[in-house]
């Protein structure tokens, strides 16, 4: 996390910080979001060697994914946001496949998942979620958190 930091902090974000060794970072930027994503997917690729996809959201599009989360009374660590680069189809739960006891909601660009029995026991496929990155809700708040109080 220490390489994704630096990278950060090369490419001009300031207030940089990292949450746990997935690839979460927070930061300010005037740059606009699509210009973040460019600009830490072509480090990433020159870095890591293939493409690496990034996932930009707002410090207010953080808190609204953690406010408009369908499962609130779940298990914040069995809930999931699936982040996705654009809105999901309308009927991408349509075609999920391998359910059992998973509750499935579309987001603005966020497939909200709840695994009753962990996310480790599933075989839930989402192929609308295929080039997506799942955070689960606890992590969704932390990540809010920080980026409020930048």
């Amino acid at each position: 996390m220490a390489d994704l930091k630096a990278m950060c902090c090369d490419a001009g974000f300031t207030r940089v910080q990292t949450y746990i060794a997935s690839g979460n970072v927070v930061f300010e930027s005037k740059a606009s979001s699509a210009r973040v994503k460019s600009n830490l997917e072509k480090r990433l690729r020159d870095y890591a060697g293939k493409s690496v996809g990034v996932f930009v959201r707002t410090a207010s599009e953080m808190r609204a994914i953690l406010r408009d989360n369908p499962f609130p009374k779940a298990p914040p660590n069995h809930t999931y946001a699936i982040f996705l680069a654009e809105p999901p189809p309308r009927d991408a739960l349509k075609h999920a496949t391998g359910a059992k006891d998973e509750e499935m909601r579309l987001g603005a660009r966020e497939i909200y998942v709840h695994y009753a029995s962990g996310m480790g026991r599933s075989k839930l496929k989402i192929p609308a979620a295929k080039f997506g990155t799942a955070r689960n809700m606890n992590t969704v708040a932390k990540l809010t958190e920080m980026a409020i109080t930048l």
